[in-house]
Formats: C-alpha cells, sequence, structure tokens
C-alpha cells in the first residue's frame, strides 16, 4: 500500500479509492446503456443518437478548459464534484421519467458537463495528497479502482435491465450518486495541498504560468491531437457493438453490453496496476504505445464476424489499450505541466480535445453505418486510430523525468 503525505494516511488513501470505485459507478449506468436503450426501445434512427451525443458534447467542450482552470484556483474541489454528482442524477432521473428527444437531449447535455468535471478533479485531488515520487502508483490505483467499479455496475446493470428493463438502469445513478458524495466529503479538505494540486509541488511562493503555456508545450499539443484522435477511433466502437448485438439477441440486449464492458474492464483493472509499477521504470512512451497499436486491431476484427462470443472476445482487447490511456493520461499532463501551476487547466484543455474526438465519433459513425453498414463505420474508425500511432511514435517525447516543457 503506497503511504500519504498527509496524515492519518489511510482514511484518504480508502476514500480516493472509493471515489474511483463509486464515479465509475455513476458514469456507467449511463454510456453505452442510453445508446442502447434509445435504438431498440425508443426507436431512435442512428442519426438521432448521433445528434444528440454529439450535441452535449459539444456544449461540454464550451466550458471543459474554463472548468479545469477553476479546478486549479478553487480550494472547494470536494465541493465541485458534489455538485457534478447532483446534477448527474438529476439528468439520469429525467431520462427515465421523460425518455423522448428534447428532454434527452437537454438532459445528456447537463450530464455531458458535468461528468467531464470528475477526471480533473479527482487528479487533481490525488496530486495534492500525493508527492511526486508516489504520484505513478496512485494513478495506476486510481485507474484499477475506476475500472472495478466498471465491472461492478455492469454486472448490476446488466442485472437490472434483464430483471426489470432497460429503462430502469437510469434509476442506478442517483444510488451511486450519494454514496460517491459521502467518499468525497470523507477527505478532510486539510489534508489537501492545493499547491501541489495544481501543479506547483507544494511550492506557495511560486506562481502560475498564463494561459499561453497550454500553446507553448510541443509535448502537449501532439499528446492533444493524439488523444483527439484515440477518440475519435474509440468512442463509438462499443455502442456499435452494443447495437449490433441488441438487434440478434433483443431481451439479452442489456446484459450483453454488460457482458462487452466486463470483458473489457477486467482486463484494465490489472493493467492499470502494471502500468502504476512499471510507467517509471519502462517510461510512458513504450506503454503509450502499446495501447494506441490495439485499437486499430480491434477495430478490424470487429468486421470479421457477427457472432456474439466473437464481438464480446474482442472487446477484451479494448482493456489494455483504455487500461494503459486511463493510467497513463493525467500522469503525462503532471509531467508536461510540472511546475507550472496549471494542471488541471491542461487536463481541461486534454478533456477538451478528447471530447472532441469523442462527441465526433458517435455523429461519424452513425452517418456511416446509415449510408454503408457496420463494416464501413469499424475499418473508418480504425483508420483514425492508426493516424494517431502513427503520429504518437514519430512525434511525442518520453515525458517521465523531464522537467518543465
Amino acid at each position: 500500500m503506497v503511504d500519504l503525505v498527509v496524515t492519518p494516511a489511510a482514511k484518504p488513501a480508502r476514500s480516493l479509492d472509493a471515489i474511483n470505485f463509486l464515479l465509475s459507478d455513476v458514469r456507467g449506468a449511463l454510456g453505452p446503456y442510453l445508446n442502447v436503450f434509445l435504438v431498440t426501445q425508443q426507436h431512435w434512427s442512428q442519426s438521432e443518437v448521433g445528434l444528440v451525443t454529439t450535441v452535449s458534447g459539444l456544449l461540454g467542450l464550451a466550458v471543459q478548459t474554463p472548468i479545469g482552470a477553476a479546478i486549479d484556483a478553487t480550494p472547494a474541489k470536494r465541493g465541485v464534484i458534489v455538485l457534478a454528482l447532483a446534477v448527474l442524477a438529476l439528468g439520469a432521473v429525467g431520462i427515465f421519467a421523460m425518455p423522448v428527444f428534447w428532454p434527452v437531449a437537454i438532459a445528456n447535455s447537463l450530464m455531458a458537463i458535468a461528468g467531464d468535471i470528475f477526471g480533473p478533479a479527482v487528479a487533481a485531488l490525488t496530486l495534492g495528497l500525493y508527492a511526486r515520487q508516489q504520484l505513478a502508483r496512485r494513478m495506476g490505483r486510481n485507474s484499477a479502482f475506476d475500472h472495478a467499479g466498471n465491472v461492478a455496475i455492469a454486472v448490476l446493470a446488466g442485472a437490472v435491465g434483464y430483471a426489470f428493463s432497460q429503462r430502469a438502469v437510469f434509476l442506478l445513478v442517483p444510488v451511486c450518486a450519494v454514496l460517491a458524495a459521502g467518499a468525497v466529503l470523507s477527505i478532510p479538505a486539510r489534508a489537501i495541498d492545493h499547491d501541489r494540486a495544481r501543479g506547483l509541488d507544494g511550492q506557495t511562493d511560486a506562481a502560475a504560468a498564463g494561459y499561453g503555456v497550454l500553446l507553448q508545450s510541443r509535448p502537449l499539443i501532439i499528446f492533444g491531437f493524439c488523444v483527439m484522435l484515440f477518440h475519435l477511433a474509440n468512442a463509438a466502437l462499443l455502442p456499435l457493438v452494443g447495437q449490433k448485438l441488441a438487434a440478434s439477441y433483443p431481451k439479452e440486449a442489456t446484459a450483453m453490453m454488460s457482458a462487452c464492458i466486463i470483458a473489457a474492464q477486467m482486463v484494465m483493472l490489472p493493467i492499470a496496476l502494471l502500468v502504476g509499477r512499471t510507467a517509471d521504470t519502462w517510461g510512458r512512451k513504450p506503454l503509450f504505445l502499446a495501447g494506441f497499436a490495439v485499437l486499430p486491431l480491434r477495430a478490424v476484427l470487429y468486421t470479421l464476424s457477427d457472432n456474439s462470443f466473437w464481438l464480446i472476445s474482442v472487446q477484451v482487447l479494448d482493456g489494455v489499450g483504455a487500461g494503459i490511456f486511463g493510467a497513463l493520461t493525467p500522469l503525462v499532463i503532471a509531467d508536461i505541466m510540472r511546475g507550472t501551476g496549471r494542471y488541471n487547466l491542461a487536463q481541461g484543455a486534454v478533456a477538451t480535445v478528447q471530447g472532441i474526438g469523442a462527441s465526433l465519433s458517435g455523429l461519424v459513425a452513425g452517418v456511416i453505418v446509415d449510408r454503408y453498414g457496420y463494416s464501413a463505420a469499424f475499418l473508418s474508425l480504425g483508420g483514425a486510430a492508426a493516424v494517431a500511432l502513427i503520429v504518437f511514435a514519430i512525434g511525442m517525447p518520453e515525458t517521465a523525468n523531464r522537467d518543465t516543457q
């Protein structure tokens, strides 16, 4: 067990574990289940689902980088997370009550804004609680508990969807949100070093860099571009697989979606722990290259068969790429932004370009499926992933043990 800088050590460590576990439950009870529910139960077209996904994503993008700057500035990081949890809970209840276009579009937009707070805010809490030399292992542990939570909610959502209805899954969100809020508030406010939480490494006399630091760091720009392509390729893959499964097995649709999620998450958990233990010795870049390489392979393999066992088996590969990506992204940003005092601003900026890719993914994939079919969509997304791999291999430096960029 990694020791905390603050005392008593065990309580914030357990709280961070619970936060990461429960936040994944809040998000996991939405996500791909919403797309499958709208297509198979509400009979929305692929284009309509893609439109709602894109609009909500773009609205969230407009405030994402300012949210990062606000997280840098505020000492009330716990309160920000609790407020976001409340928005997600209300949005999920709204979708359950009125699953028609405009209520879903409005609720999904509000949830997109609130949901994007979690990553930067939890990473900021982690920086504020842990010293630099402990960070890689703690980030890996964060990611592992996130994946464990995804497994738990996938099992629970699958059981609820099968026993009751796909629609009932959305009622899990407010329950998980209340539990997550309790975990957040269990971290003592005085335990958080707010200077270190923004990337100043506890140096209270240091001044934060200007916002222009985002454009002055070549590694950050390259990393952000690759992140955008990764999510452009990745975001739509699981929903597309879920829709294919739902078309063939409508009664088992939620259970099969859960099986896809569980298959990947069971791999992500040990991968995240491995990344946390090896990121300092192996370096960030070799691990990230492995994560990028898996994505185009996965996209191609989806085109080879419509068999449910095959599709779920291929989804296991998502565990490798996403496990590496989730554990390393906040760590690489911390490397690049060290000493600038703009860690959370950079987190918001990277989340913005990530959201651009993810938002466009649903729309692009939906249009391609409507016109050319699922295989064409899988291959197109795989092509975007291949470009990301090439750019990262050629342009991205190793960031381990680097000073500020």
